[in-house]
């Protein structure tokens, strides 16, 4: 018996490829299988974020992660919802410390109203108290429509879903692929499967296995580690919601942040530090491959050259608790140096042109019986069910699909 040739095959076990795969299975007649490198689902991006369903608020109106979004946040409260999944549409302020930021802070409120928030409201000093007791601003916004959820939850979620009409395999990483008459060979950690469209969801890897099918990406992806601590039980009271900073707009970045979590704890963070590894959550993480890769990467020493003075700060606030907590007392000046001890970290797979520009919008490319997704940053756990409900029907054009009856 001749092995099973699959209709689509999405190489990726993170929430937006399971969102991707899941769209497919609902909508249309395919044989669907996902593989994902890691034992577990979500274990990258997706599973070291910091669980916040994002509004819409800050993205250029019109974009990918504009529309996205805003569909995306209300498709991930239902479909919570409707699972019994934990959600909390809690609500966040995002505040301006000192006057040079009124500018950008105005720029945000007309974003939002454009991406179409309803309720949000402009605060001044003492309405910021209303919300946040304890934070020192001199003006904000209050975004009612952000929340807050558990995206591992979700995740196991999308993928029983999918396992109700096609296959979840995981520790089956993707090496190497190439063409056999009418179908395309994927050849796996655990040997080779055949199908005949493929969608590359890989994060923190998708450049390199776009090139290893062929396509070339026009980018290539830069790891920043996002690192995090947690806020002593004893000083929970100093953070009701959600509290941001005004993001500098040169970054897709949005700063040293608090968040509630979903299951009880505060966060404080994350930075944005370079990652000499692409799946390194520690400060020692290295690999001479990865490094070596961006290091020879054009693209990567214009931004450096740019940003430089921005990327030494970040180190030093890493290496430094010092320098992190007096971040987070421009927030909250109560927060002190023993309130909050290290957490986890993330690893943020970010786009970098050849010119030395930080992609901003999502980035996916099309090529025959393939569809990559070359960023897909924040806010794409908040934006998986609409973007990936986006790349099915972009993925069953492509691959001639047809609709279930």
């Amino acid at each position: 018996m001749s092995p099973k040739t699959y209709d689509v095959v999405v190489i990726g076990g993170g929430i937006v490829g399971l969102a991707t795969a899941m769209a497919l299975s609902k909508k249309y007649a395919a044989s669907l299988l996902v593989i994902e490198a890691e034992k577990k689902l979500s274990a990258h991006q997706t599973g070291n974020n910091s669980g916040v369903i994002h509004s819409g608020l800050y993205y250029k109106p019109g974009s990918l992660k504009a529309l996205n979004c805003v569909a995306g946040r209300e498709a991930m409260y239902a479909f919570c919802h409707e699972h019994q999944i934990p959600v909390d549409r809690c609500g966040k302020v995002v505040v301006a410390t000192q006057e040079s930021e009124l500018p950008a802070l105005q720029e945000l409120e007309r974003r939002g109203l454009a991406n179409g928030l309803k309720n949000l409201r402009r605060l001044n000093r003492e309405e910021l108290t209303e919300y946040e007791p304890h934070v020192a601003g001199i003006a904000g916004l209050h975004v009612e429509e952000t929340g807050i959820v558990d995206y591992l939850v979700v995740s196991e979620a999308f993928s029983r879903i999918i396992q109700e009409n096609g296959e979840v395999r995981t520790s089956t990483r993707f090496l190497s692929l190439k063409r056999e008459q009418n179908q395309l060979i994927i050849n796996t950690s655990q040997g080779d499967i055949a199908c005949r469209n493929l969608i590359n969801c890989g994060g923190l890897q998708s450049d390199r296995i776009a090139r290893r099918c062929g396509v070339k990406p026009g980018l290539q992806i830069i790891p920043f580690r996002g690192e995090y601590y947690e806020v002593i039980e004893e000083k929970h009271y100093l953070i009701n919601h959600l509290i941001y900073p005004v993001p500098d707009p040169r970054f897709p970045f949005l700063g040293v942040h608090f968040t509630r979590m979903i299951k009880g704890g505060r966060e404080a963070g994350p930075n944005a530090v370079l990652s000499f590894k692409r799946e390194g959550y520690h400060k020692t993480s290295f690999s001479l491959a990865d490094t070596l890769q961006f290091g020879l990467y054009g693209g990567f020493w214009l931004m450096a050259i740019k940003f430089w003075k921005m990327g030494l700060g970040e180190f030093y606030r890493s290496f430094n608790k010092k320098a992190f907590v007096q971040a987070l007392q421009r927030l909250v000046p109560a927060i002190g140096y023993d309130d909050v001890k290290p957490g986890g970290a993330g690893v943020r797979a970010q786009a970098l042109e050849p010119n030395g520009a930080l992609v901003d919008d999502f980035r996916i490319v099309e090529a025959e019986h393939q569809v990559h997704v070359l960023n897909a940053p924040s806010p794409a756990a908040t934006a998986s069910i609409s973007i990936g409900e986006s790349i099915a029907d972009m993925a069953a054009k492509n691959f001639s699909l047809s609709l279930k009856k």
